[in-house]
């Protein structure tokens, strides 16, 4: 699976429902990783980490259950920048990974290490160990990602998306092996432009899922005209492109042979197999849902 952080990791959790947690790879987006308060962070990754680590506050959407939160009020005390929240336990984290970083460690092997401390039987990739950012052209701006999804929520208006770094990045040991190997590929339902693109932008990554021999789903992150989470309805707006199936699977083109769309949504001008299920993943039973029609739609194409 190649996906960003909340709604791919909930389909991983399906996933992990109807096949084997050990026979599932997941590809994830570090276009969001940056460092704060001289801290490597990599929201995306830490997400599935949590998530499949049974560990994740599923109520806030982001960051880990119980969490307490000292050491921001400490923070806020010394004038600190505060428009990131960092959690005492998920504090622990990032300050493991600086030390690890620190001894030259790569973020795979990072991320490997804390997958096998959380217990996560799932393979967790960063789509690479070289750095990659987001970057977004807006009304007000060159920013960041996180300045503008955190610390601005997502209010300015997006002109242009671009991934610096990117064009000299290398896939992350174990990618195209993955994905070489894989009996099905399928997209996570995370914003294309945001989550899904970074990972496209690594040189290798997209000519590998046109060669791979499994086929590639895609998972729709709209419903009824609107983004399940997050700002993709808005920012495809703001690009000019009409909020439908369509434009999706017109994005995803050079790379998927199927979209796995909402029940309620028509499949008019998607113009590649689709499969329709109820796609709002509220509780496991969704999850498993979700996943078993994306797999099944693979299925198909790979006849």
């Amino acid at each position: 699976m190649l996906t960003g952080g909340v709604g791919g990791a909930k389909l991983v959790l399906g996933l992990q429902q109807v096949m084997p947690a050990a026979d599932i790879t997941v590809i994830v987006n570090t276009g969001d990783d940056f460092v704060h308060l001289g801290l490597p962070v990599s929201p995306d990754i830490d997400t599935l980490l949590y998530t499949l680590a049974g560990k994740a506050n599923t109520a806030q959407g982001w960051g880990r259950q119980g969490e307490s939160w000292a050491f921001m009020v400490a923070l806020r005390e010394l004038g600190g920048p505060d428009w990131f929240a960092l959690g005492d336990g998920d504090l622990a984290l990032h300050v493991s990974r600086l030390a690890a970083r620190a001894d030259g460690q790569p973020l795979s092997a990072i991320t490997a290490r804390f997958a096998a401390a959380f217990g996560i039987a799932a393979r967790i990739l960063p789509m690479t160990d070289n750095p990659v950012a987001t970057m977004l052209d807006t009304d007000i701006g060159r920013l960041a990602f996180q300045a503008y999804f955190v610390e601005r929520r997502c209010v300015p208006v997006v002109t242009g998306i671009d991934f610096d770094g990117a064009a000299d990045a290398r896939p992350g040991p174990g990618v195209l092996a993955a994905i070489a190997a894989a009996g099905a590929i399928i997209i996570a339902p995370s914003n294309p432009w945001l989550s899904v693109d970074p990972i496209l932008a690594v040189p290798g990554i997209a000519t590998a899922l046109r060669a791979a021999a499994a086929p590639v789903v895609a998972v729709s992150p709209i419903i009824d005209g609107k983004a399940i989470k997050g700002p993709t309805a808005k920012l495809m707006t703001e690009l000019g492109l009409p909020v439908t199936n369509a434009s999706i699977a017109t994005h995803y083109r050079d790379v998927i042979d199927g979209l796995v769309i909402d029940s309620g949504d028509s499949a008019d001008g998607v113009g590649i197999p689709a499969a329709t299920t109820a796609t709002l993943m509220s509780t496991l039973d969704d999850r498993a849902r979700v996943a078993q029609t994306a797999l099944e739609l693979a299925a198909v194409l790979a006849t």
